[in-house]
């Protein structure tokens, strides 16, 4: 069994390009690299790591390549690539040379128009990953969730990952409608989910175990052990308890699985999701 953190960053960081990051979140406003977190992947006996973009470029994805190349612990890459460009399938032809690159993402989230997801452009992109047997991972907000649910009608073959589990609104301790519409994506069988991030949609400095355990129960109804995976988000998580405590958090909720089941949790179902079986026995080579 190997053990997988599913979804984690890299940054030097650039205030003008890293805007994102708030003055309550000044904590992420320096560099995180694999040197960084290896020593906690080690610490909580963890094999590797996905690691995602966080910068809407193809700079960010070389730069994800070039660590994956020289660190055999990063498993795997989720990059971007502009999907609504018209040469789209060329980019994703080139890219389709490297091993380590398995997915790509958008912050959907940000954008303006919350169903980009559905146009034209987008799905001509989208429909260009299947070929090249890329995934797609949906980095969206609970609003979002309908728009995701149609989208992956559209598209039965590609394999989609949710981030976040949707960012439910924990810290408000809403559970619908996001439970039901869930639901309704995780009906559609080529969906998997992360159950990672969830500290920072909580309240960052007094949240508690219990506060979780709706949200999870909803995954796990929805999606069954089968299709989660673990992922920290680190080092956003620093911000709100850091990797032990999101880490521990999914430890004691997961007591009550069977030893298979929490196998897929913690590891299995990136494996196969993400298809790193090659990655995870020969690692990467410079």
């Amino acid at each position: 069994m190997a053990r997988i953190d599913s979804h984690v960053h890299f940054w030097q960081f650039q205030p003008e390009r890293d805007a994102w990051i708030t003055d309550d979140m000044r904590a992420l406003r320096h560099n995180f690299l694999p040197p960084d977190l290896e020593p906690l992947l080690d610490q909580h006996q963890l094999d590797g790591c996905v690691a995602v973009q966080a910068d809407q470029s193809e700079a960010e994805t070389i730069f994800l390549l070039y660590h994956a190349t020289k660190h055999n612990f990063i498993k795997g890459v989720v990059g971007w690539v502009d999907l609504q460009a018209p040469d789209v399938a060329r980019r994703l032809e080139r890219y389709a040379q490297f091993p380590e690159l398995i997915g790509f993402r958008h912050i959907l989230q940000s954008e303006a128009d919350q169903a980009l997801m559905l146009t034209p452009a987008f799905n001509r992109g989208l429909a260009a990953l299947f070929a090249h047997g890329f995934t797609y991972d949906l980095l969206i907000q609970p609003g979002q969730l309908a728009y995701a649910t149609e989208l992956v009608k559209r598209f039965p073959e590609q394999p989609f990952i949710i981030d976040h589990l949707a960012k439910p609104y924990i810290k408000a301790g809403a559970l619908e409608p996001w439970c039901q519409q869930l639901q309704a994506l995780a009906a559609h069988q080529n969906v998997f989910c992360k159950v990672s991030g969830l500290v920072t949609e909580a309240d960052w400095h007094h949240w508690q175990p219990a506060d979780f355990r709706p949200y999870l129960d909803a995954a796990f109804e929805a999606f069954g052990p089968q299709r989660l995976l673990f992922g920290s988000d680190w080092p956003v998580c620093t911000v709100a308890g850091g990797y032990r405590r999101a880490l521990s958090l999914l430890e004691n909720y997961l007591t009550e699985f069977s030893s298979a089941e929490q196998a897929g949790f913690w590891g299995d179902n990136a494996a196969q999701f993400y298809r790193l079986q090659h990655q995870l026995a020969d690692g990467f080579t410079a």
